[in-house]
């Protein structure tokens, strides 16, 4: 007995130890370079790893990619990871990265409900018709079938050419779950499980199947494509119908998402296999930071399916209102910020000295009535933020708690609160949040308000010897003004990674969006939260994407010849930048306007894209001219481009000369920037269109021709925009911002443009 317990005390000791502690890792190989021995890249990639040691067997093999990488995912200690970077045949070996999730009255806000013709002579219903043979891929939590959202009434035979299928789990049947509009229900857990099995976490696994055990991946599902569902509300907030960008487009989604997080090598397995199955739309609403495109893993793979003639749609992520920090950045993917909608969910604290505060819920359970309650507020950093065991029951029993926004989730406050012993909360923003207003379905009731009427309550916490108040609800009010606004969680340019590229694109509806929600979980995500829903309210890019995933189905319904960059450039140049009451887009950090930064080419407008008049086409070759621009070693190229004789012989002399629908020009040892684009006419034959110029004082910009006469219909036409940036300006690490259009009477072609200087020309 003793020396069995030695010997399972050593094995023990030696998967903790760190050179035989097994990891994931995914390996960059030279695909070209197989031998013709082997009848597969699998066969190869096998025998690869079981010549590495005794150890390595067939189960180290994870994943062996075939379209969107050159190379395999494997279970590896130290010693054998370095094995196979000696290799010949290996470009690199890099560790798994994890990435994170980003996380109706959107159709009619958008104008998707109106029967009429939505673009030139076809109406909605044939639009919608004509998206049955569209799917859209969501790489997420996965999916919770059962919902309405994905009912298949009225829906005609799948099309023949998906490839794709269900797969099978203890709680996922694919005769029973999938249908004709959920043509797929795929999942990918060896990189979860791999981490699974080498943490020593008190977390249960999470069975192995296609359904959302987490809610996410059904809300962004249903966001894209989901079926008309009528009464849908979230405990009666946001009641009416709710329905997807795309309601007749097809769903095939692919778990790729797990209580730990999306591992770089289950995402790239199942966007592999997405494009296999043949979607046309990917819908990723997830990402990690920003680094090199050749270690981006969404990247990689976006590169692949863009070059199938798949829109690859992600969201920008959460890490706003901080500059510089965008997600998923590749010029060959549609980076998506997140506005606000013109729907909200009032609610109010009234304090002890009458003063009524208005701020936002979805709290709904019992009220507070009427009666006035001792309101507390701690200026200790972890209990003013309402951390887990920070509040001191007897300081908080009873009464209502002010609690500052930020560190930990909003829900988890209120939480935190109840156990406590309080009886509601006021979530108040700080300075990082400003004044944007995100509502949840708090397990107490729970109002959050804006910065300065924070301020307000923080003060008369302060200065009132003994203060009162009380909660109330007010249910659901639309047509808010403004809207949209820029969320203040939205991230935010420069792009580090390639600062020349404009990001994000555009902005989509991000905040308090209405979907369909997994029953395995309640609507805060919370443990204890024991309440279930069909729908729920939330917040984030990762809502904002899918609306644009689904738009981008609609617009390949609409035009099916059009390239994933066509697609892309009529969102963009179509956005608009006022809001409703015509002033410029604000950004609710700070309440002050916003910027191409924060909301790229401006807010989606579905009509004006499906007739965009004029596009900026890219080819793949000129993406891979892009790439040898950023002088990258050939290797990584082909990493991304997976051509093994792609060469740099035609490279562009600055990455921003690629035909983006955006600029970002730098002025740094020259004071003078110049770039061609071309235009591809999918308007009218005979149209023409005048160049309208809008820069800052310190820039004089010139277009040449100032006219374009485009006689048919695909013709392409190409102009030249000088920058000059003016001698003795002021503008060292200030960045400014413009735009450049096409008009005529039927299109506004509108290019944004930002300014940024690294020195200064006297």
């Amino acid at each position: 007995m003793g020396s069995l317990f030695c010997f399972s005390l050593i094995a023990f000791l030696l998967v903790l130890h760190p050179c035989f502690a097994k990891k994931t890792y995914i390996v960059h190989v030279k695909h070209q370079q197989k031998p013709p021995s082997y009848s597969t890249h699998h066969d190869w990639y096998d025998a690869q790893l079981k010549s590495l040691s005794s150890s390595s067997n067939s189960e180290s093999l994870l994943y062996s990619y075939d379209t969107a990488y050159p190379g395999f995912a494997a279970s590896l200690d130290l010693h054998e990871a370095e094995l196979l970077r000696q290799s010949d045949d290996v470009v690199g070996v890099y560790e798994d990265t994890v990435y994170t999730l980003h996380t109706t009255r959107t159709p009619e806000f958008l104008g998707l409900d109106n029967q009429l013709g939505i673009w030139a002579g076809h109406t909605q219903q044939e639009l919608n018709s004509a998206a049955q043979d569209v799917i859209i891929g969501v790489l997420d939590t996965g999916v919770w079938p059962e919902s309405k959202s994905f009912s298949d009434v009225g829906m005609p035979d799948v099309p023949s050419r998906w490839r794709g299928e269900c797969e099978s789990g203890p709680d996922f049947d694919p005769k029973v779950h999938c249908n004709k509009k959920l043509v797929g229900a795929r999942f990918f857990a060896k990189g979860y499980r791999m981490s699974s099995s080498s943490s020593f976490t008190n977390q249960p696994r999470q069975p192995e199947s296609p359904r959302d055990q987490d809610g996410h991946g059904t809300h962004t599902a249903s966001t894209a494509a989901g079926a008309p569902v009528g009464n849908a509300s979230l405990f009666g907030y946001a009641s009416g119908i709710a329905r997807g960008m795309a309601p007749r487009a097809r769903v095939a989604t692919y778990k790729v998402c797990w209580p730990t997080g999306c591992f770089g090598s289950d995402i790239l397995a199942g966007m592999d296999r997405a494009i296999l199955d043949g979607v046309d739309v990917l819908s990723l609403s997830l990402g990690g930071g920003s680094g090199p495109y050749y270690r981006d893993t969404i990247a990689i793979g976006g590169f692949s399916a863009m070059e199938k003639g798949i829109v690859v749609s992600c969201s920008a992520g959460n890490s706003g209102p901080a500059k510089a920090s965008l997600a998923n950045t590749a010029p060959w993917i549609m980076t998506v910020g997140a506005g606000t909608i013109d729907r909200d969910f009032p609610a109010y604290a009234v304090l002890g000295n009458d003063k009524k505060i208005t701020g936002v819920s979805l709290y709904s359970g019992k009220g507070m009535g009427k009666k006035l309650v001792s309101l507390v507020y701690n200026t200790d950093s972890s209990s003013s933020l309402c951390l887990p065991g920070s509040l001191n029951p007897k300081d908080v029993r009873g009464k209502i708690v002010v609690c500052d926004r930020g560190t930990n989730a909003r829900v988890e406050k209120g939480l935190v609160v109840k156990e406590a012993g309080g009886v509601g909360m006021i979530l108040a923003n700080t300075v990082e949040s400003g004044e944007e207003l995100v509502a949840d379905s708090h397990l107490l009731p729970a109002v959050a308000v804006g910065r300065k009427l924070g301020n307000v309550i923080r003060q008369y916490v302060k200065s009132e010897r003994n203060p009162t108040a009380v909660l109330s609800f007010g249910g659901t009010v639309v047509n808010v003004k403004p809207s949209p606004v820029v969320a203040a969680f939205s991230s935010r340019g420069p792009n580090t990674v390639t600062p020349q590229i404009l990001k994000p694109d555009l902005i989509g509806p991000g905040v308090n969006i209405l979907a369909a929600w997994s029953e395995a979980i309640g609507p805060t995500g919370l443990e204890k939260d024991t309440r279930r829903t069909k729908f729920n309210i939330m917040s984030g890019t990762s809502m904002s994407c899918p609306h644009i995933s689904g738009l981008a189905a609609l617009l390949k319904a609409a035009h099916p010849e059009w390239s994933p960059s066509a697609i892309k450039s009529a969102l963009m140049t179509t956005a608009y930048n006022r809001d409703t009451t015509n002033s410029p887009l604000r950004d609710a950090e700070g309440d002050q306007l916003s910027t191409p930064w924060a909301h790229g080419a401006g807010h989606v407008d579905p009509h004006k894209a499906l007739s965009p008049g004029l596009v900026y086409d890219i080819r793949p070759k000129e993406y891979i001219k892009f790439l040898c621009s950023l002088d990258y070693e050939m290797e990584h190229i082909q990493a991304i481009v997976k051509r093994p004789n792609v060469t740099c012989a035609k490279k562009f002399s600055d990455p921003g000369q690629i035909n983006y629908p955006s600029f970002a020009v730098l002025f740094g040892k020259s004071r003078v920037v110049r770039y061609t684009r071309t235009l591809t006419n999918v308007g009218a034959a005979g149209s023409t269109y005048e160049v309208v110029i809008d820069a800052p004082p310190s820039v004089t910009v010139t277009v040449k021709p100032s006219k374009l006469v485009f006689k048919k219909v695909g013709e392409r036409l190409r102009y030249t925009v000088t920058f000059v940036s003016k001698k003795g300006v002021s503008t060292m690490s200030k960045t400014t911002f413009g735009s450049i259009s096409w008009n005529n009477a039927q299109n506004q072609v509108r290019s944004p443009v930002s300014y940024s200087w690294s020195q200064l020309f006297n």
